[in-house]
């Protein structure tokens, strides 16, 4: 695990973003560009947390919420950081945020071949409630999850 005393979260600004842009691909495996990341964080529907750790960006994640439903729109880890424990603080923060804002419930979908992810969010008591055939990339598939609020 990891010393939680050097773990700050706070809320995504376009700064955060300017500081990983050019290591988004390679240590992050996002496959979202810059615009469409800086798009999202002036939306006043999305909601974007960044995890610090010995104040580098080590994790972060977001939710979109519409009426009354929060769709997880990514969890990333840097990945000489994966498997400690930081994508499940972020979840949690997503899940606070979420039930401030009164939804009933967040969605995801999940790449069938991420075990350690579907592992996080069936720790949270997400349920598979669907499927989506060759959603990534056109080849692997989704695993459709909500978590009732």
């Amino acid at each position: 695990m990891f010393d939680l005393t050097k773990m700050v979260i706070h809320t995504m600004h376009v700064s955060d973003l300017d500081e990983i842009k050019e290591n988004l691909a390679e240590s992050f495996d996002n496959f979202w560009s810059y615009e469409i990341f800086k798009e999202e964080l002036v939306n006043n529907n999305s909601s974007y947390l960044v995890a610090r750790y010995d104040d580098e960006i080590v994790c972060y994640g977001g939710i979109k919420i519409v009426l009354d439903i929060a769709d997880v729109m990514n969890i990333v880890t840097r990945k000489d950081k994966r498997n400690m424990g930081f994508a499940k603080f972020i979840l949690n923060e997503l899940i606070n945020i979420a039930k401030e804002e009164k939804c009933n419930s967040i969605t995801l979908e999940v790449n069938e071949n991420n075990k350690p992810a579907i592992h996080l969010y069936e720790q949270f008591d997400f349920k598979q409630v669907g499927f989506r055939k060759k959603y990534y990339d056109g080849i692997d598939n989704a695993i459709l999850m909500t978590l009732e609020l």
